[in-house]
């Protein structure tokens, strides 16, 4: 057995008992996470995260661990803009507090779930047509200068949502509170409730946000035991990242400015490969310069009222 095969068993062993445990497939069906909890699980995802690339570091060398990391972190910050939208479904559709948790459980599985099909069928394009790289690289160019100037948030009406708009034409769905269940009988007939049109929205949601990040990740590395990894540990912390910034959305103003320099600088960086080659290093380090940046930016800017249901 080789170092790879290695490193996929012990990922996955990881990834096994990290849900288990942590994303609560033994725990209770409803209860609310507090921002102290979120905090402890956020620590605990990017930790493990971390003790992976050590890990990688260790078993496969400093260019895979490097990229691993750089993968990584550019995953997990657009996944923060991800959060945002989550909020603003939950916030719509007036779910109740205690059915965050499993309500996220569900949706980060299903995200997976299509993130793994569309990482495998991005690697056999790349495989079979390597000029998709630089449609890629194009791609990223113009979604990055898009988001600079276009505020995502603001402008995502979930009532105007595709999916949500044909859910409604071929599913009954009830507006009823049905204790936490995804469907409801009435009069004998069986409605789907809004709980579990929101799993759906949160999955397809996560989709859109795939176009962009799995892109990404093909300019930073090849490597599929990095492309995979990095991207199934940036998901797997997203419900304790909705529960620690669903009371401070209001700080981060800034980020997805941040965001959008780093997928500018990624699809440049796809589009020059072939002429020139920007080191790993450098690439991690703007990454990590425009995150911290427009985090700071952000803290030290005047932000508008966090409303008062959004704060425990």
């Amino acid at each position: 057995m080789n170092s790879t095969q290695w490193t996929y068993i012990v990922f996955a062993l990881v990834l096994l008992v990290a849900i288990i445990f942590d994303l609560g497939l033994v725990s209770k069906k409803s209860r609310t996470v507090t921002i102290k909890q979120a905090f402890y699980q956020t620590i605990f995802w990017i930790g493990l995260a971390l003790a992976f690339f050590v890990f990688l570091w260790y078993q496969d060398g400093q260019i895979i661990a490097l990229e691993y990391v750089s993968a990584y972190l550019m995953e997990w910050s657009l996944s923060i803009d991800n959060i945002f939208v989550f909020i603003l479904i939950f916030s719509f559709f007036g779910i109740h507090k205690e059915y965050y948790g499993r309500v996220l459980l569900l949706g980060i599985l299903m995200a997976i779930i299509f993130r793994i099909i569309f990482i495998t069928i991005g690697i056999v394009l790349v495989a079979k047509f390597s000029w998709i790289l630089y449609i890629f690289g194009a791609f990223l160019v113009y979604t990055g200068v898009k988001m600079f100037f276009v505020d995502h948030e603001n402008n995502f009406d979930p009532n105007k949502n595709k999916v949500y708009i044909f859910l409604k034409k071929i599913l009954p769905v009830t507006s009823e509170d049905a204790g936490g269940r995804f469907t409801k009988k009435i009069k004998g007939k069986k409605y789907f409730t809004l709980l579990f049109i929101v799993v759906v929205l949160l999955a397809t949601t996560d989709i859109v946000f795939a176009v962009d990040s799995i892109p990404a990740v093909f300019a930073i590395t090849q490597n599929k035991l990095v492309i995979y990894t990095s991207n199934i540990f940036a998901v797997l912390g997203l419900r304790s990242l909705f529960f620690l910034l669903r009371g401070a959305v209001s700080k981060f103003d800034y980020l997805q400015q941040g965001i959008a320099i780093v997928l500018i600088f990624i699809g440049t960086k796809m589009l020059i490969e072939h002429f020139y080659h920007i080191n790993i290093i450098i690439s991690l380090g703007v990454i990590i310069a425009c995150l911290m940046g427009s985090i700071v930016f952000s803290i030290y800017h005047k932000k508008i009222d966090i409303p008062e249901d959004e704060k425990d």
